[in-house]
């Protein structure tokens, strides 16, 4: 049976990161898709496991060579998704999360609608996705009013998704995340051609 592409997505300092990882802490069958990024490596995160770190001019080289499955211009950086990587992993059975932004993850749910899964985390106010940003302290002030900015322009495209956390308290958040995960897993119409096996099935799901 082929993967599933769980495609995560939310406005900077939702928390959609911590959810994601957690979550794959716990539940199997799973490659993590790292993206590329041209923007600079914040203070402890690891080239090629957070993000593949790149110039400018190689995003380009990469771009013309086919190589992404979607990629966006996100707060003056670049974000990409390996197309082959993706493909590859699916065809094997692994399933896939993605952590992209909301016009990539729109993006990958025109290239690939069938094997997609869209989920938007979402903050439990602007005050507190604020608060968060603050907290965090890695954007200077003009980059901190450009994020704030656009996620009130990502949380208009919510309508677009198959699946919405508010993550107010992020234990329950990754709990939902768990339970999107193994609930699209068991979806009728992606196993029921490989429930002929089972010989109280064959008579319903493998007529032909």
């Amino acid at each position: 049976m082929d993967g599933i592409l769980y495609v995560v997505t939310g406005p900077s300092g939702a928390g959609k990161s911590s959810i994601i990882k957690k979550a794959l802490e716990i539940v199997e069958g799973f490659a993590f898709s790292i993206s590329y990024t041209t923007r600079k490596q914040r203070p402890g995160e690891i080239d090629g496991k957070d993000y593949f770190f790149i110039s400018d001019e190689k995003f380009e080289e990469l771009n013309q060579k086919g190589e992404f499955l979607e990629y966006a211009k996100v707060h003056s950086n670049y974000y990409a998704t390996s197309k082959t990587f993706i493909k590859e992993k699916l065809s094997e059975g692994f399933n896939i999360v993605l952590d992209v932004d909301v016009v990539g993850a729109l993006n990958i749910k025109k290239e690939m609608p069938e094997q997609s899964v869209l989920i938007f985390i979402a903050p439990p106010s602007y005050e507190e996705l604020e608060r968060r940003l603050k907290t965090r302290g890695t954007e200077k002030q003009e980059e901190f009013e450009v994020r704030l900015n656009n996620s009130k322009k990502e949380i208009k495209q919510i309508s677009h998704f198959d699946y919405l956390i508010v993550n107010q308290n992020l234990s329950e958040s990754i709990n939902q995340l768990i339970s999107i995960i193994i609930s699209e897993q068991l979806k009728l119409d992606r196993v029921s051609k490989h429930l002929g096996k089972y010989t109280f099935f064959k008579q319903t799901f493998n007529k032909g």
